[in-house]
Order: structure tokens, then sequence, then C-alpha cells
């Protein structure tokens, strides 16, 4: 496994750029989103996928994440009605994660299987979008939550010590936290909150 230590901030393009060639070669990395650690694949890549399944334990009607860049990737991938994207636009970039009905763009091993929706978020992080610029593409992730447990996982010694050996890079940027992105069923006609994590969304759900 490849251990990258990059700055939380600023992080070093030179690091950034070897993690998104190792995500463009199918390789499955561990990253910090907005709140903990992360699984995350190249959004093509069946193989990279099914890895992440096999290390979480994930049932096959698991709702994966699709982190985007800005809203203009997500109206690529997810149908949005004007209504939704003016909330959309108020409540991005954030720790919020938003199920959308998916388009025809998206592999259909990514949409829940009954729903055909797909969780897509617009994150903060100065190194998650860091590493979406230089992939130039959305990132398929999951929250680093290990098999039987309820917290995910916030430290990277601890990801390296435990999983270093079923993944293949490791782009530190320190400490996250335990807690968890909030996330809104938005696929209906109104938005309903599914799990309320750090981000407030009290006006979207009204």
């Amino acid at each position: 496994m490849i251990h990258l230590h990059v700055h939380p901030d600023n992080p070093q393009q030179r690091l950034i750029r070897q993690a998104a060639d190792q995500l463009k070669a199918g390789k499955v990395i561990a990253h910090l989103t907005d709140t903990a650690y992360a699984l995350g694949c190249h959004l093509g890549d069946k193989s990279a996928l099914e890895r992440i399944a096999r290390i979480r334990k994930l049932p096959e009607n698991h709702q994966y994440t699709l982190l985007c860049r800005d809203l203009s990737d997500i109206a690529t991938y997810a149908k949005v009605s004007n209504a939704h994207y003016r909330l959309l636009k108020a409540h991005t970039p954030s720790a919020c994660t938003f199920i959308l009905p998916a388009t025809s763009e998206l592999p259909r091993r990514l949409m829940h299987p009954k729903k055909k929706t797909i969780g897509i978020r617009v994150p903060t992080n100065p190194v998650t979008q860091a590493l979406l610029e230089a992939l130039e593409e959305p990132l398929i992730t999951s929250t680093l939550i290990l098999p039987g447990e309820d917290l995910p996982l916030d430290d990277p010694q601890d990801i390296e010590t435990r999983i270093g050996h079923q993944i293949d890079l490791l782009l530190d940027s320190g400490f996250g936290t335990r807690s968890v992105s909030t996330i809104v069923d938005m696929s209906g006609d109104n938005p309903v909150l599914v799990r309320q994590g750090v981000c407030q969304v009290d006006t979207l759900i009204g």
C-alpha cells in the first residue's frame, strides 16, 4: 500500500496527481471527506467497486455516493428539477448527500437496484476537491465503516493497520471526525431526511 501524506489545506499537487493516477488505474484508495475517511474508486471500474463492497461487506442494494466537483457534474449523472436545483445550490458544497434519480450516464451497478437512485455530494474538503479536479470526473465513495462497527474510521494510522493490506493507497491528510454526512432523499416530490449528520438542513426539509 502507498501511504501519501498531504497537507490538509494546501495539498501538494504532485501527490494529488499520484492518487488520481492510481484511481484511473483501477486502484482502491482511502481518503478524507468533510467528515470521516471513505473508500474511493474510479467511476467506471467494476472490480474496484467490488473490492470496496468486500472490505465493507456491503449488501447489493447499498447506496453509494458520487463525489462531484460542482453542480455541473451532478446534472450529468442525476435528474434534477428546477426546484431541486435551487435547493441543491443553496446547500452545496457541504457535508450533505442528496439521493436523486440517476440518469442513463450512470453505470447501473452504482444505482440503487430498485429505486434507480444515486447519492451525490459536493464536498468542501480541500484535498477531496483537489483530487476531483485532478480526476476531471466524479469519484465513487463509501464511508469507511468496517463490518460490525457503527462509527467510521478517522485515524490514518488505524486505517493502515486494519485495512492497509486491502487497499492500494492511503491519502493521509490527518485525522478526520467520527461523524457522518447528512442524507436527504430528493427522489420524490418532497425532500425527506434519511440521516441527520453534521450538516443542518432544516430550511431544506421545511
